[in-house]
């Protein structure tokens, strides 16, 4: 049988999967992991993933491409070894280290989705402009505070959404919806920097090792990388009595959309314009604009980005279908459909 057509996937619906989970007696690890490696055979590696976790109930979010892994999933704690078991017994994820969520037992992921890749990060690059094996130096907690106290010239490599929400404070924050479109900013915003310490940080550093890779192969010398993102410097400041100097929170991809890393509030609601950094997916599936709402205005336009959204939400689902089906346009459905601050929210038109 081809191993592309060998099916193996989630059967359930959004409310049984969170039926599901709401029944468990047990409580799950969020976690994520990444590692570059070469994987010859990856549909072959994706279904024997499937079958193991889907036996332990792992849910997540997992890519596989020949050139490695990039997984973030929760696990139950009952099945937490027979779990690391399966990892290391993977070629090339032999004693990985894993980045574990600070904020434990919250649903982030509903279903278990294993997809095969070109790329485990879209990037957008030639083959010729990095190489994986020639990365960036990896700093500890420590060593990476050291480093902004002594004026090294810190970069969010992440996407404009994400930093809006927190971030190293004096950070580099490129203006990009998408890593493809960020890394020729980043270049270009440490035009002239090539001779000074360059410090990259990202949610769990799986994309400071290909920007690093990158910056390298464009001739910048002392290129360093947060090692384990901001993930593990949390887990590295609580640990260790460390000074934490990211404000705000840290953005993840899956259902929480967010870790509170600090006090700090410094986003803003993008409908009434109050404090805010609570981020959501416009209730109207047919929109699913990612943005910044508060409880007044999310009771207000019922979890909704506009009254326009809010009223099609109340639509029968089979007239929404009806709306989705002959809509000319692609499906709006998509993380990288997220608002920007000085649009007006309340006006948009889908």
């Amino acid at each position: 049988m081809d191993k592309k057509n060998t099916i193996l996937y989630n059967k359930f619906g959004k409310e049984d999967l969170e039926k599901q989970l709401s029944q468990e007696k047990f409580k799950r690890k969020t976690l994520s992991f990444y590692k570059y490696f070469i994987i010859n055979d990856p549909w072959a590696l994706r279904n024997e993933l499937f079958i193991k976790w889907d036996e332990l109930k792992v849910k997540g979010r997992i890519y596989i491409a020949k050139e490695g892994v990039n997984a973030q999933l929760s696990c139950p704690e009952p099945n937490w070894n027979k779990f690391v078991k399966s990892v290391f017994s993977i070629k090339g994820l032999e004693n990985i280290s894993f980045k574990i969520a600070i904020e434990e037992n919250q649903i982030s992921f509903l279903k278990l989705a294993i997809k095969v890749k070109k790329q485990i990060v879209a990037d957008g690059l030639n083959e010729n402009e990095y190489d994986v094996t020639n990365v960036g130096t990896h700093l500890s907690a420590t060593e990476w505070n050291e480093c902004i106290n002594n004026g090294a010239t810190v970069v969010d490599v992440r996407n404009h959404y994400e930093s809006r929400i927190g971030h190293f404070k004096g950070a580099i924050k490129p203006n990009a919806d998408t890593f493809r479109e960020e890394l020729p900013l980043i270049k270009e915003k440490l035009k002239g920097k090539k001779e000074e310490k360059i410090l990259l940080y990202c949610t769990g550093g799986i994309r400071c090792e290909k920007t690093s890779s990158y910056l390298k192969h464009h001739g910048f010398k002392d290129v360093n990388q947060l090692h384990g993102g901001i993930i593990d410097y949390t887990r590295q400041t609580k640990e260790h009595n460390i000074e934490n100097k990211f404000v705000g929170k840290n953005f993840v991809f899956d259902d929480r959309l967010g870790e509170r890393i600090s006090n700090d509030i410094i986003g803003t609601c993008d409908q009434c314009g109050g404090p805010c950094d609570d981020y959501t997916n416009c209730n109207y599936v047919d929109c699913n604009l990612l943005f910044i709402q508060c409880q007044k205005c999310q009771q207000k336009y019922e979890g909704c980005c506009n009254n326009k959204c809010r009223k099609m939400a109340k639509m029968p689902k089979d007239e929404q279908k009806k709306i989705r089906k002959n809509r000319k346009r692609p499906s709006l459905i998509s993380f990288k459909k997220s608002i920007r601050p000085q649009e007006n929210i309340t006006e948009r038109s889908i």
